[in-house]
């Protein structure tokens, strides 16, 4: 048997596929980031901080779902614990 070729579509796929990979991936940390740092700022009480935080937040949060790098439900589910979280320490 004659060694397969491979196919220049194949090869330009999986480039974009690894392209994508790595920036969702760099777009959930910068999300996880962004949680850990209101929450700390929530905690220590800054929520002046914790507020305009929260805002760019939300923001990433929306543009992430719509993407489908982080699931609607999910975008939703973050959003709702930090307000209600950010409302009880107010």
């Amino acid at each position: 048997m004659a060694p397969k070729k491979k196919l220049s579509s194949a090869v330009k796929a999986h480039r974009q596929n690894v392209k994508r990979r790595d920036h969702n991936r760099q777009m959930r940390s910068s999300l996880r980031t962004a949680l850990k740092n209101i929450r700390a700022s929530i905690d220590s009480g800054d929520t002046a901080g914790a507020r305009k935080a929260l805002d760019k937040t939300i923001s990433l949060m929306d543009k992430m779902a719509n993407k489908g790098i982080v699931h609607k439900n999910a975008a939703g589910r973050y959003k709702s614990r930090l307000v209600k979280r950010l409302a009880k320490t107010a």
